[in-house]
């Protein structure tokens, strides 16, 4: 596994030794420097995973400030931790807002620096993460459609992305939670800040104690493990589906809400952070209150603000602007070849009812672009999966009234009684074998205005 390598910088070298001892003690590569000149040599050589300055800098061109400074505008996500033994608490909160990770006194314990690097070094490999991600092909960044609750919605994500308000997430699953907690934390003060994920389903008590909190357990062996809202500190962590917590664990996230504050486990030390909290859930969650499987304080701290997210059926006008992107999407990633859906094609999707919303659409889009034939740039009805068009598998359907019918639904009201008119009349009249007197007593009408209607509708072929 690769070390972690910490640029230690202090003008004093007994105290530059004592801390790159400690940390080559627990597994850290480290390098020194003394002043401006050197850190600058050290960051041309290879930039370091962190940071660790002295504010005052004797015989140095560029003091401790003006070296973050450097390093905000050259490497703004290599994290730094200041460090001195002369600082005000006013140094320190200029340095953090200048972009300083983090503040330390001196004389500071062994245990203190561990920590704060650790944490410092995975909040820093996270942003790298996210970075990376960023700059890959990825999914849409934003909800796609313009129907009136999408564009309600993306009005409310403008107003509370700037707050630092919890806010919770309500939805159907696939209908773009995940995203939705990404463009809240795109458009946050906390963007240039890590963005971590914390998925519920399916892990134990145990296991999602450990993931949210950490583990100091070091009985099997096993490095120590910092928890997700640790490497969260100062960004975002987004809780999916939060109904699934366990009562234990829902427990100890109301007392952390409650101050950031949790207590370690190896001498019950306390850790203090800066962490927005989104949470989502596809369960009703004040059923589960009444049913005593979700705790209601809770529910309150979570839920500052509320968001809902439309599920699909409830913007199918959306559909064709969905649907496209994805053709175009999956063109562009996997070289699948861009089709475009025909107006029948696009109506009886907008009629199909989506119980997996925007993960099914995706899946259908992908359906069509493996088994539709390679020439054909135009999707028809009939090369839509059968589970989205029911209406042709009903008994007594047939392809050609199953198209008849979708090419229905194109019509104005007018057009499209004048079809069923025209399919009514030459049934009937296949049906008495063309015997017009027969026809029209049968369908209630008048031999002469039945003569008319046929005409009108360029029907002639009459056998009396």
């Amino acid at each position: 596994m690769k070390k972690n390598d910490i640029l230690v910088v202090d003008d004093e070298k007994d105290i530059r030794s004592l801390i790159c001892d400690a940390l080559n003690d627990n597994a850290y590569s480290t390098r020194e420097a003394s002043n401006s000149d050197q850190i600058l040599k050290r960051l041309e050589e290879k930039v370091p995973d962190l940071v660790i300055l002295d504010i005052w800098l004797q015989g140095s061109e560029l003091d401790g400030l003006g070296v973050l400074e450097l390093i905000q505008k050259r490497h703004p996500n290599l994290p730094v931790i200041m460090i001195s033994g002369h600082g005000t608490i006013e140094t320190a909160v200029k340095s953090i807002k200048m972009g300083a990770y983090d503040y330390l006194e001196k004389p500071f314990t062994e245990d203190k620096l561990l920590i704060l690097s650790k944490r410092a070094c995975e909040s820093g490999r996270l942003r790298r993460e996210n970075l990376e991600l960023k700059s890959k092909v990825s999914e849409a960044k934003e909800f796609i459609g313009e129907s009136a609750k999408i564009k309600n919605l993306k009005l409310l994500v403008e107003k509370v992305a700037i707050s630092q308000s919890r806010v919770l997430l309500k939805g159907e699953p696939g209908t773009g939670k995940k995203l939705l907690a990404e463009m809240i934390y795109r458009k946050s003060k906390r963007a240039e800040e890590a963005f971590v994920m914390f998925d519920a389903t399916g892990l134990s008590e145990d296991e999602a104690m450990k993931e949210l909190f950490g583990s100091d357990d070091n009985s099997l062996g096993q490095a120590k493990k910092l928890g997700l809202v640790e490497l969260a500190h100062n960004g975002t962590l987004f809780v999916k589906e939060v109904g699934e917590l366990s009562p234990a664990v829902q427990k100890k996230l109301l007392y952390f809400l409650q101050d950031q504050v949790f207590q370690k486990k190896d001498n019950q030390k306390s850790v203090k952070l800066d962490v927005r909290f989104i949470a989502s859930t596809s369960k009703d969650l004040t059923e589960l209150i009444k049913q005593g499987k979700f705790r209601e304080d809770l529910y309150y701290r979570l839920n500052v603000v509320e968001l809902n997210v439309p599920s699909l059926s409830e913007r199918k006008e959306d559909i064709p602007l969905i649907a496209d992107y994805y053709f175009a999407f999956l063109n562009r990633t996997m070289g699948m070849g861009y089709k475009k859906l025909s107006k029948e094609a696009s109506i009886l999707m907008q009629s199909y009812s989506w119980p997996g919303n925007i993960r099914q659409l995706r899946n259908v889009i992908e359906w069509i672009l493996i088994m539709s034939p390679k020439n054909e740039d135009v999707v028809k009805t009939d090369m839509l999966p059968p589970d989205v068009k029911p209406m042709h598998n009903a008994p007594g359907a047939n392809q050609a009234t199953f198209d008849e019918g979708t090419r229905m639904m194109t019509m104005t009201l007018r057009d499209a009684r004048e079809m069923f008119e025209s399919q009514y009349l030459k049934s009937q009249l296949e049906r008495f074998s063309g015997n017009i007197t027969q026809m029209a007593n049968y369908i209630g009408m008048e031999r002469s205005a039945l003569h008319r209607k046929l005409k009108s509708l360029q029907i002639y072929n009459v056998a009396e």
